[in-house]
């Protein structure tokens, strides 16, 4: 009786590369900051019995949704490019974290849509846009961390969706300063992080 002996694979001494659906999330993570910053910001120096600026009232929620939806857009920029090359689970993966943010937004806009209607409260408009969205933004990152298992990612995710769901008990503009410091604290600071997390991971390339 003769046996078969397998061999291990062949060693080649080529080193660990970066995997090549690592996303850059640098660009999403500076335009969901200065959303934070700008938008939350100037509502707070809006509100107030003494409010430090006079601003129309479109103008901190303008200022708000042109940067997410820029961060948005970069991201999911920042995702297409990353599947190049890659294989087909986590291609698919990638399609429907994509569709979850469209979901996840659409299922925002509906809630508080329907809540203010049935309370007759539109003002609570102002306050339910601004926690919800760093709720359900805190919530997708942490699926997207999840699954491209990026600790920084899922973390900053963790950030949002529980500071963004503590700012509900505060009034305003306690409750923007809070959301703009946090946030935009920690987008900040990610930003900076999400620079080291790619030199880490492209590191291995160059020895």
């Amino acid at each position: 009786m003769t046996s078969t002996a397998t061999l291990p694979p062949a060693d080649t001494g080529a080193p660990a590369t970066r995997r090549s659906s690592e996303v850059d999330n640098r660009a999403a993570y500076a335009s969901f900051g200065l959303a934070y910053l700008l938008g939350h910001g100037a509502a707070a120096a809006s509100h107030g019995d003494t409010p430090l600026l006079g601003l129309p009232e479109w103008l901190p929620p303008a200022l708000l949704g042109a940067g997410l939806v820029s961060g948005i857009v970069l991201a999911t920029m920042a995702a297409l490019r990353a599947q190049r090359g890659a294989a087909a689970p986590e291609v698919l993966s990638g399609k429907l974290l994509g569709t979850a943010w469209i979901a996840a937004f659409t299922a925002l806009a509906l809630a508080i849509t329907g809540l203010t209607s049935v309370l007759d409260a539109p003002e609570l408009e102002s306050v339910l846009w601004p926690a919800g969205s760093g709720i359900v933004v805190g919530l997708l990152y942490l699926a997207e961390g999840a699954v491209r298992r990026n600790v920084l990612h899922y973390g900053l995710g963790i950030w949002l969706a529980l500071t963004s769901a503590a700012v509900l008990s505060l009034e305003a503009p306690g409750l923007y300063w809070s959301l703009a410091a946090a946030g935009g604290g920690a987008y900040a600071l990610a930003t900076v992080l999400e620079a080291r997390r790619l030199r880490s991971l492209e590191g291995p390339a160059h020895t």
